[in-house]
């Protein structure tokens, strides 16, 4: 649990280091476009902060690029091939796992990226995110050899760069609750996860990505998401980066 006043005092420790916290923004499970969706436009248009939408590519359409078309700011990763879960009852949800061959798993991720390419051109990036941010570790060192140039899951990196050349950039503050009532979190809850990635962020060097889901979101998590970045937006020593920028090491040779 934690409060502003503890982020704010964080933040400042950041600061008389002579460093600037470094934050990103990831939406998930984008399919088509919905009233939640415009919603979260006009929340990113009015904040004028980047947005990386991770758009399930098996389910989308050309009604969700040409939604899209105009929305400066705003650019297309991967999120898995159909948000398909292949675990067992007693199993964590994953899709992107060794239930199936592996073969088949990584040729579904190269359809979804064509796909992808296809729908949105160059808004769309070769950034995987797995569903339920879970994929096996065995199947990462492939993602390079079928095109991709970076992963993104949730929860602090083991490295950054689990494949020499492609880097891992993941979010760390999730609005929902999804282990409870599926809702927002509560603030308190979210500051205090917050406040925890700040501090490690600020021994491991690694940026702090924001998680919302448009479509599982409650009023008191829309609320939130305004006022969190209507208040990191003006904070000094705070910056808030597109995913490009963060994956540009491969990025720059894409």
């Amino acid at each position: 649990m934690s409060s502003w006043n503890e982020i704010d005092a964080e933040i400042s420790r950041w600061r008389e280091m002579g460093r600037s916290v470094d934050l990103w923004w990831r939406d998930d499970d984008a399919i088509e476009p919905t009233p939640e969706l415009d919603r979260l436009l006009e929340l990113r248009r009015a904040a004028d902060v980047p947005l990386a939408l991770a758009v399930v590519p098996a389910s989308a359409r050309e009604r969700l690029a040409s939604r899209l078309d105009s929305e400066d700011g705003v650019v297309v990763l991967q999120h898995g091939y159909a948000h398909v879960n292949h675990a067992g009852a007693a199993e964590k949800k994953i899709e992107l796992g060794l239930q199936r061959p592996a073969m088949m798993v990584l040729g579904e991720l190269g359809t979804g990226w064509l796909a992808l390419e296809r729908l949105f051109g160059a808004r769309a990036r070769p950034i995987l995110v797995p569903p339920w941010n879970r994929i096996a570790p065995s199947l990462v060192p492939a993602l390079p050899e079928i095109g991709f140039k970076g992963l993104s899951t949730f929860g602090a990196r083991q490295r950054p760069e689990p494949v020499r050349g492609f880097s891992q950039v993941n979010t760390h503050v999730d609005l929902i609750d999804w282990r409870g009532s599926r809702g927002f979190a509560g603030e308190a809850s979210v500051l205090g996860h917050f406040a925890e990635a700040l501090a490690r962020a600020r021994q491991e060097a690694e940026p702090i990505g924001i998680l919302s889901h448009h479509l599982a979101m409650d009023e008191p998590a829309w609320d939130f998401l305004k006022s969190v970045w209507g208040r990191l937006t003006t904070m000094p020593g705070v910056r808030i980066l597109p995913a490009l920028g963060l994956f540009a090491s491969r990025e720059a040779r894409v």
